[in-house]
């Protein structure tokens, strides 16, 4: 199982490969916001854990375990943020809050998750009604 860090790092290199057709260094340390060093250190650990194939000067392409993780974690981070604006969420604070949140909730939670966008997806009278009873409650203190 990837670490949080690890998640991330795969989460962005799917990301560009599915953006652009490939990722490089510099695009994953500019989109994570680290140096350089770090993505190859990072890189050559996905490569030894068998979630991608890393070829100094050459690229990186993802293996098939890298591509369904990485399919997984950006499916995640889409759920969540699709949840937390369902639910309300001012969108100034969603980004932030997905990444705050999406490494500490189990795959039993984002499942459960999942389940309830489902149920407000399928009846929009639902959503109306958790807004309206958001508001009541907020107007009550």
């Amino acid at each position: 199982m990837p670490t949080p860090s690890m998640e991330d790092y795969l989460e962005r290199i799917y990301k560009l490969i599915d953006e652009k057709g490939y990722a490089r260094v510099s695009d994953i340390a500019e989109g994570l916001e680290v140096h350089p060093s770090s993505v190859t250190k990072m890189i050559q650990k996905l490569d030894k854990d068998e979630y991608l194939i890393y070829e100094k000067y050459r690229g990186l392409i993802l293996t098939p375990k890298g591509k369904k993780t990485g399919k997984r974690l950006v499916d995640r981070h889409h759920l969540l943020e699709e949840f937390l604006e369902m639910i309300g969420v001012h969108e100034d604070n969603i980004y932030k809050d997905v990444e705050g949140i999406e490494h500490h909730l189990s795959w039993d939670s984002i499942t459960r998750i999942e389940t309830l966008v489902e149920y407000f997806r399928r009846d929009e009278r639902r959503v109306q009604d958790l807004h309206e009873v958001h508001q009541e409650l907020t107007n009550e203190n």
